[in-house]
């Protein structure tokens, strides 16, 4: 099979989960070398109830069902997941700018600091949540799979709520669906690149740190909060358990699931110990 695209598979079907009826067969994706059988995995499955918990709380999760696979550009976006993407993005940060101010009290007495601090929230923290998710997509796509962005409406409206009475983000926006065949391997390296990439910025933001950020005007603002926002995100997906990337990670190799989970808990040490007297 070759290993170039066809330009025109973009302008397939966008989301071949609106699709009823499967594929009669259905090829062999791009491998790390290694050839196997045939199957199909969901990254947002959950298999043998495991994560039941998890979706009783932020809503019904999506189930897997047969599909075509839609194997445009690696960077394709369809209309419907851009518009997951933006809901997503909103709500996460109206859910911060409420964190902001202890709540929507605190936020009808000072509607300045609300604004404001939802600003500063979503320039700080909307590239750690969407290059999270995007990373996911883009590997995934490497391999061959169909993959895109679906937002979980209960789980959005459940971290509003929470942030709006009790000023505390806790939120499950979503997850980038992955379709194709994959090999435990790759099923890994998919889940591991949300993480990575979270890793990435942070290691961005310490060196905008260090070569002098906090002395410029306004930037200085999003500083601190880019790199808890980074070290949450990605030390909370390394949670082994429920539909988040440390399970998949750590089915795939113990090893690495322990080395990168270690690297993403040391960045909140390091937060704790060694930011205040940076910024």
């Amino acid at each position: 099979m070759s290993g170039e695209r066809d330009p025109r598979a973009s302008r397939l079907e966008d989301d071949p989960f609106e699709r009823t009826r499967g594929p009669s067969s259905h090829s062999r994706a791009r491998d790390d070398g290694n050839w196997r059988q045939p199957h199909v995995r969901v990254v947002f499955a959950n298999q043998g109830g495991a994560g039941q918990p998890f979706f009783r709380v932020f809503g019904e999760e999506p189930q897997p069902r047969q599909v075509y696979i839609h194997k445009g550009s690696i960077w394709h976006f369809s209309k419907t997941e851009i518009e997951h993407l933006t809901q997503a993005t909103l709500a996460f940060t109206l859910a911060l700018a409420f964190m902001s101010t202890g709540g929507i009290i605190g936020a009808l007495s000072a509607p300045s600091v609300f604004v404001v601090g939802g600003l500063i929230y979503f320039l700080s923290l909307a590239p750690a949540f969407l290059l999270h998710e995007i990373a996911h997509k883009v590997v995934a796509r490497h391999y061959g799979c169909w993959a895109e962005f679906r937002a979980s409406p209960g789980g959005l409206r459940f971290g509003v709520i929470l942030a709006a009475l009790l000023g505390i983000v806790f939120m499950a926006p979503g997850a980038v669906m992955v379709m194709g065949n994959t090999s435990k391997s790759q099923f890994g390296k998919i889940a591991l690149a949300g993480p990575v990439t979270n890793v990435t910025l942070w290691l961005l933001g310490l060196a905008a740190i260090l070569a002098g950020i906090s002395s410029v005007p306004y930037l200085h603002l999003i500083a601190t909060p880019w790199m808890w926002g980074n070290a949450v995100l990605g030390t909370f997906n390394m949670l082994p358990f429920g539909p988040l990337d440390g399970r998949k990670i750590k089915t795939w190799s113990n090893p690495i699931f322990y080395i990168w989970m270690t690297i993403c808990a040391s960045l909140i040490w390091f937060n704790l110990e060694h930011l205040p007297s940076l910024m």
